[in-house]
């Protein structure tokens, strides 16, 4: 797998942001990938050194649309924490 297609967004919310106070970054990634394929794939996209990666699968939430009723797709989600005083420099508006 290529390193750009595994990550494939960040997740930015009031969690996440909090998160990024404490050195640790939220990205939607390919439901394919392992916890060493995404730590090495943010140590060469963003030249930084992770410690730690955590892997979750997010269910779809049930939602209506009229008549319809159906599921929003479920992805999975990393959480990657970084050695101290790293900082990701996209997240941070550079």
């Amino acid at each position: 797998m290529q390193y750009e297609s595994i990550l494939i967004e960040p997740v930015l919310s009031e969690k996440t942001n909090l998160l990024r106070e404490e050195g640790q970054y939220v990205f939607r990634v390919d439901p394919r990938a392992t916890k060493t394929q995404v730590k090495e794939a943010v140590k060469r996209l963003f030249e930084v050194h992770p410690i730690s990666c955590t892997i979750m699968n997010v269910k779809g939430k049930p939602k209506r649309l009229r008549y319809r009723s159906g599921y929003t797709s479920s992805w999975k989600k990393a959480v990657v924490r970084l050695a101290k005083g790293e900082t990701i420099k996209a997240f941070e508006g550079a």
